[in-house]
This record gives structure tokens, sequence and C-alpha cells, in this order.
């Protein structure tokens, strides 16, 4: 609980495989996966920004993602991740990669959840929305769990890190850095 941990290992170990077991989209080939009692799941998936529509505004498709939740801000989330004024209302259509990227997290943020789960999620994005999405994960309450390639995003936010390995898996309680300190380390022992 409260946990900000970095999801770690070479190309094709399966990091996005675990994300989605752990997310609930995928079922595991064997064992089960157990949740917490009060746990609401939250998921980013690499893919998320191909999902948006188009032909909708910016504010419109993150207000869809706020139908029927109660306290959900969409112009907040959107100011927040760095779309303002008349930034909201351009199109899905003429938005960059980043922005599309950005727009997905709002829809994310749109509903509740004490675990968050973000596979990818600074693909695309520039070095203010890398600074912003930081923050965020640094006020957020709950668990997150980050599928990342970028240490110098992860290393201020994580305190844990899972690494992901053909023969299984283990847990480490530092940051990316010190983890690849100890890889090494170990490597030369």
């Amino acid at each position: 609980k409260g946990d900000r941990i970095a999801v770690v290992g070479v190309n094709g170990a399966g990091k996005s495989t675990l994300a989605r077991i752990i997310a609930g989209v995928d079922k595991p080939d064997a064992g089960e996966r157990d949740t917490g009692v009060n746990t609401v799941m939250g998921y980013f998936a690499q893919q998320q920004a191909e999902e948006l529509d188009p032909r909708k505004t910016v504010l419109e498709e993150v207000e869809t993602a706020a139908t029927g939740q109660d306290g959900a801000n969409p112009r907040a989330a959107l100011g927040a991740l760095l779309f303002s004024g008349d930034d909201q209302h351009k199109s899905v259509s003429v938005l960059s990669g980043g922005e599309r990227n950005r727009v997905a997290l709002a829809k994310m943020l749109m509903q509740p959840a004490n675990c968050i789960i973000l596979d990818e999620p600074t693909n695309h994005l520039d070095i203010r929305s890398k600074q912003v999405l930081q923050e965020a994960i640094t006020l957020f309450k709950g668990t997150v769990i980050l599928v990342s390639h970028d240490r110098h995003f992860l290393d201020p936010v994580v305190n844990k890190v899972l690494e992901v390995r053909p023969d299984g898996t283990r847990m480490l309680t530092c940051n990316v850095s010190e983890y690849i300190d100890r890889i090494e380390k170990e490597n030369t022992d």
C-alpha cells in the first residue's frame, strides 16, 4: 500500500504482460491474481492513446470518461496535464503523440482508483509533461506500478523495483539507479 514500484527487465521479459495481468486485463497462464478487498485498479496501457476518438475534442473525450463519476473534474485534470483554455477544445485528430498520451492519462484519472498501473506512460511526452506526471505520482496517495525504461523519470518517484526475468522475479527496495548499481556489482562478483 502506497508503494511506487518500477517494473524493469529486458525487452520481451514479460513486463507489459505482467502489468495487464495485475490490472485484470489478461488472465495468468498459471497461478492466480489476488487483489486486496478494497483495491480499485486504474490502468494505462502503452496503446491507450490510440483508442481516443479523433472526432471529439480533448474536453469531450475526458468528459466521456467522467460520466457517472461524482467529483470527477475533467477540466482540472486536463489543466494539471498542461491543457488549458482553448487547448481543451482542440480536436483529438490534430494532437501530437505526447498530447494524446496526456489526454489518455486524464481519462484514466476520471475513474476512482487506489492502485494505478502505468505501462510506458512517458512515451512521446516532453520534459515538462514528464515532470507533471512525476508530480502527480508523488501526490497520489495510493499504489503506483510503473513499467518504463526511462530511469530519469522513475528514479525520483519509485521506492521499489520489481525485476522481471525469464526465470522469475525479485523485488528490491531501491530506485532504478540503485538497482542498476546492484546488478553491476552482482555481475562483477
